[in-house]
């Protein structure tokens, strides 16, 4: 039992630790914007995270692009279809090109959805401006999702970690050189981004050719097919609808307590993203390895490489969770000037940093479920957790109270645990251990 514990350990460190590396690249961008942007004051810092948070909720929704197709890939290729299972990627990154030119029809809506947070006019202006240009990035970022889902359904990870960090470093570049050297303020931060993220869909794309042809499997738009994939994203797209409500309402409850209570908000969400990102390292191999193990038939090793998974995701949430302890009173520099926001900001920190365990165990099982195709559960579910976390949330409103204390409070444990627990249940039982090419 020693060694086969050791085994799965090997298998899931060497498709975590690039997916680490990748996944720690893709809030890096937004990280970069924040920081940038955030001394050049507190409201342009407040109107990117209006935009930011947009952003993240189209791109999140349509996630199920990377976390669908990376389980469908696994599957066939752990039945012996490695052609059906570069189909399925083609398939994945058609939808995702659809998905792109529909969002970026949206563009003239970039200012009437900024305003609906209600921001003071300063704030929502630097918002319309963040998001229009950002909106543009779009199809990049969902082609890079897809074939990113792709590559590690086919047990790679690491090439995706080689492109992230090319893309993050163009993105540094660019955006310093865009909003202070040539003085685009927030318009140069969207921009910089928008051009790093095409050239790393270029790259996705040619991968995605050179695997279709090497294995000969057709290019060409299959409507039929696209419409089979985008049918099995739907439980994932209402799974992550719920996620996002969360994290919407939460930016809409901290922008009524006021443009200090807001940018803390975005920062520390900016930072909760990097860790969740990080954690989610771990959901992708488990992903990757539990769509595999199912494709094959293996119960076993699906059960096996749960509780390693829970082992792992406990864990590390407790170091990375030590190390934002550390660092809570000190952090905020990095991002703002603005006192009133570097006040308030280290009571958000300090919850966030001790719910990293809870979070752990919530990413890794996600991951599990999601590589199982486990999706109508996590859809429910998510309904659940979000009308448990909704009432705490709203009390952050009430007179009196501290605002960021609650929202931070409540969103750490009150949601993170709601998700905690539904998860673990269905962990427990044996309704998800479902084999096969499907």
């Amino acid at each position: 039992m020693r060694v086969r514990t050791d085994a799965l350990d090997r298998e899931i460190l060497r498709l975590a630790v690039p997916a680490l590396g990748a996944l720690m690249a893709e809030p890096a961008f937004l990280l970069v914007d924040t920081a940038l942007v955030g001394h050049l004051g507190a409201e342009q810092l407040a109107g990117v995270g209006i935009g930011a948070a947009v952003l993240s909720t189209a791109v999140g929704l349509l996630i199920f692009l990377a976390y669908g197709t990376t389980p469908a890939v696994a599957r066939l290729l752990g039945a012996g279809d490695r052609p059906a299972a570069i189909r399925a990627g083609v398939d994945g990154i058609w939808l995702a090109i659809v998905a792109g030119a529909v969002l970026v029809a949206a563009t003239p809506l970039a200012g009437p959805v900024a305003g609906l947070f209600g921001a003071a006019s300063a704030v929502t202006e630097h918002a319309a401006v963040y998001l229009g240009i950002s909106i543009l990035g779009l199809p990049a970022m969902l082609i890079v999702l897809a074939a990113t889902g792709l590559m590690r359904g086919l047990q790679d990870t690491r090439t995706p970690l080689v492109v992230a960090t090319i893309g993050f470093a163009a993105n540094a570049v660019l955006n310093a050189l865009l909003i202070y050297g040539v003085g685009l303020g927030v318009a140069g931060a969207a921009l910089g981004t928008v051009i790093a993220q095409w050239g790393m869909a270029a790259f996705f794309l040619w991968f995605a050719v050179r695997e279709a042809r090497r294995e000969g499997v057709p290019l060409g738009i299959h409507w039929g097919d696209l419409g089979r994939t985008a049918s099995t994203g739907g439980w994932l797209f209402l799974r992550t609808l719920s996620l996002r409500a969360a994290l919407l309402a939460t930016t809409v409850v901290a922008t009524q307590a006021g443009t200090a209570t807001l940018a803390a908000t975005q920062i520390a969400f900016t930072l909760f993203s990097t860790l969740a990102f990080a954690l989610d390292a771990l959901a992708i191999a488990g992903q990757a390895m539990l769509g595999k193990a199912l494709g094959a038939g293996d119960v076993a090793e699906a059960r096996a490489l749960t509780r390693r998974l829970e082992v792992w995701g406990v864990g590390f949430g407790c170091v990375v969770g030590a190390l934002l302890l550390a660092v809570a009173w000190v952090l905020g520099g990095v991002f703002t000037s603005d006192p009133a926001v570097l006040d308030a900001l280290p009571i958000a920190l300090v919850l966030l940093a001790l719910a990293q365990p809870i979070a752990g165990f919530v990413f890794v099982l996600d991951g599990v479920l999601i590589g199982a195709g486990d999706a109508r559960y996590l859809a429910l579910t998510g309904v659940l957790n979000l009308a448990i976390y909704l009432p705490l949330l709203l009390l952050a409103l009430l007179p009196g109270v501290d605002a960021l204390a609650v929202v931070w409070a409540a969103f750490s444990f009150g949601y993170l645990g709601a998700r905690a627990t539904t998860l673990g249940l269905r962990a427990r039982s044996d309704a998800w251990l479902r084999t096969g090419r499907r």
